[in-house]
């Protein structure tokens, strides 16, 4: 058992009430959305549709979404004056003191943009399906970022400590100065690299889900475990995209939720992508499909009543895990970066609650050694896949650990985890199990 009073777990860089202030916020425009033409009507403007399911709609749920959290980590957990956001309030340095650097930095901020919008205008793929929702917005936003971003700057720049950031690098090296740091450009392009790619196929996913809650009518899916869970489902897979758009937009000093470091490990990088579009390996035809004469879940249980509200049970529980994860972190979500180490939550029992859950999930929605051919080869190959995608994920949170290890507060929390969690202290358990059970077996005897 853990002693809380004399091992107590190391403090969590998000309450947890930040990300409970970001469900409320998402849930009172889900509401809004679904009744939005009776809403309006009662104000006054008739005419409305019934539903507001478009995708400006999801997009203002992100809104409701992200200000709530911004609104608490500001006025109740005072993140802007933490130390670790490189901010000091009381500098107050005059705007004429900071402009030169503001000057190199917006130059280099505004070539790393200029970077990202050639790589997506080049990319054809994202100009096609989903992405196009995306390419809209960017275009739709380009100018007002681009007209905001100097006065924030500048305004920045007045307090932060070292003002000389990878961006202010990059800029130094574009106008020939000798004083560029290469590690920080390299660290800063890395850190938009993550942004660029991540934000684009995140806002390509935001309004599928959110249409598809809006119109759902939940009298008629609560009267079949399988309508149910997928409906509770989709449902949780939309506070994960809200949750995970949110962090990826709001990388901000102020609210201390900006990128540290981004992982500087081409396998970290390797095995991340490898699991998103355009690089997924694991959609159907592609190497790492698992699905080849697979069905799902509600299939091989059909007519099983019980069963289907069991299984369907399970899936929506560990779905909720998932999604409590990404709730988890408020507004700092992001792939192969630091942005504070989070202990609350899911991560008082496991390092990577998203990557087991996600794949228990995987395991129990498609039961890849079961197929409708009855073909064993099928079978074999599915199961040997679908371990192989297990595996995938393993070494993501390998690669994600061996770049988090370099802050001491993730040594020291990974070091709590070990002696106090419950799923390290269970596999601890199982490795000791074994071991012994090998070490204590009878020996193997020589050829003669």
């Amino acid at each position: 058992m853990c002693d809380v009073e004399t091992d107590p777990k190391p403090v969590s860089a998000v309450s947890t009430a930040v990300g409970l202030c970001g469900l409320s916020g998402l849930a009172i425009a889900v509401l809004i959305a679904r009744n939005f033409g009776s809403i309006m009507d009662m104000l006054g403007f008739p005419g409305w549709p019934e539903r507001a399911d478009g995708g400006y709609s999801a997009l203002v749920a992100l809104v409701f979404c992200g200000l709530p959290m911004v609104l608490w980590s500001l006025l109740v957990n005072k993140v802007h004056r933490r130390p670790s956001t490189g901010l000091d309030w009381s500098l107050k340095r005059p705007v004429a003191d900071v402009l030169d650097t503001s000057i190199i930095k917006i130059a280099g901020l505004w070539t790393t943009w200029g970077m990202i919008g050639s790589i997506y205008g080049l990319c054809r793929f994202y100009w096609n399906g989903d992405y196009l929702f995306s390419m809209e917005m960017f275009q739709v936003a380009a100018i007002p970022l681009i007209l905001i971003s100097v006065p924030y700057i500048v305004w920045l720049d007045r307090y932060l400590v070292n003002p000389r950031d990878g961006a202010w690098h990059l800029g130094a090296w574009i106008a020939g100065r000798d004083d560029g740091d290469k590690d920080e450009i390299f660290h800063h392009l890395r850190a938009w690299a993550v942004k660029g790619f991540f934000l684009a196929f995140m806002i390509s996913i935001v309004p599928g889900g959110f249409r598809d809650i809006v119109n759902m009518n939940f009298a008629v899916v609560a009267s079949n475990p399988v309508w149910l869970a997928n409906a509770l489902i989709t449902g949780m897979f939309l506070v994960d995209v809200q949750f995970a758009t949110v962090g990826y937009m709001l990388t901000m000093k102020p609210l201390d939720a900006h990128i540290r470091t981004a992982n500087p490990y081409l396998a970290g990088w390797v095995a991340a992508l490898m699991c998103y579009p355009p690089f997924i390996l694991m959609n159907n035809g592609g190497p790492l499909d698992y699905h080849m004469g697979t069905s799902d879940w509600a299939y091989w249980f059909q007519g099983q009543t019980l069963l289907l509200w069991i299984w369907g049970g399970m899936l929506v529980v560990l779905t909720g895990i998932y999604a409590w994860a990404t709730v988890a972190f408020g507004l700092r979500f992001s792939n192969l970066t630091h942005r504070g180490i989070l202990t609350h939550g899911p991560y008082a029992f496991t390092k990577h609650p998203a990557y087991l859950s996600k794949n228990s999930y995987w395991w129990l929605a498609t039961l890849p050694f079961l197929v409708t051919t009855g073909s064993t080869a099928d079978m074999i190959r599915n199961t040997a896949i679908l371990a192989l995608v297990s595996g995938i994920y393993y070494w993501r949170a390998r690669t994600e650990e061996r770049h988090l290890m370099a802050d001491p507060a993730y040594a020291e929390y990974a070091a709590w985890m070990q002696r106090n969690a419950a799923i390290p202290r269970f596999f601890a358990w199982l490795r000791r199990l074994v071991g012994n059970r090998l070490h204590n077996g009878s020996p193997v005897q020589p050829a003669e």
